[in-house]
């Protein structure tokens, strides 16, 4: 069986904007291995999101196909999509995206609530995983009651708790100070290499590309530069 995690063949993406077509993507190749950590980077409007999104089958592509864990997006009806992206695919934005009106542990648990986790079974995974980023003593209180920082572990424990093959961050760093950012970083690289969760970020942001073994950049929609570093490097 094959290590890739993702593939991408010659995709591309284009929007209309006021009938005008406006090139997000450009013909780009793109596999990740398993276990990899990968920093998609960028100036606004390189496409470093729109990537991300066609990834994670938030968005279709106009050319090219993407497959993910072995299972090729091409062709999925909506349903198959979202059924993919609730088993495959953990997903961490820069709003965070709690529920407001759900403690931590509820946040945690609601993505295996909609995977058909028995109860008991969900309450011990959330605990586990929170206890397990130092976010036990949290796990009672709602959003509204936490710092940034601790509402985006939050969202990593949600993101991680189902065993994803693979985890999507969108800027995750956008709303936080550089002190919590790095322990946002420290808290991604622990959980790639200890659990062997492959990570894929957009960003643009030096800190958080610093901390990825392999930095792909992009610009005008194309892949300009693709680096792998050693962990002494990062």
């Amino acid at each position: 069986m094959s290590d890739l995690v993702v593939r991408c063949r010659n995709l591309g993406r284009t929007y209309d904007a006021d009938a005008i077509p406006v090139h997000a993507l450009r013909g780009v190749d793109l596999d990740v291995v398993a276990g990899e950590f990968v920093s998609l980077a960028g100036p606004s409007g390189s496409g470093k999101s729109t990537l991300l999104n066609l990834i994670g089958a938030l968005d279709r592509p106009s050319t090219g196909d993407v497959v993910v864990d072995g299972v090729a997006l091409a062709g999925l009806g909506e349903a198959q999509l979202a059924d993919l992206r609730l088993t495959k695919i953990g997903f961490v934005f820069q709003a965070y995206n709690l529920i407001p009106v759900l403690s931590a542990r509820e946040n945690v648990e609601f993505i295996m609530q909609l995977q058909g986790v028995p109860a008991r079974e969900r309450r011990d995974r959330a605990l586990e995983i929170l206890a397990s980023l130092g976010m036990a003593e949290l796990a009672d209180r709602r959003p509204g009651e936490m710092s940034g920082g601790q509402q985006q572990r939050v969202a990593v424990a949600r993101a991680i708790v189902t065993r994803p093959a693979l985890l999507l961050a969108d800027e995750p760093s956008a709303n936080l100070d550089s002190e919590t950012t790095k322990g946002l970083l420290e808290l991604l690289r622990r959980i790639n290499e200890e659990r062997h969760v492959t990570i894929v970020t957009a960003t643009h942001d030096p800190m958080v590309m610093s901390y990825a073994r392999r930095r792909v950049q992009l610009l005008d929609g194309r892949i300009a530069s693709d680096q792998r570093v050693s962990a002494e490097t990062a």
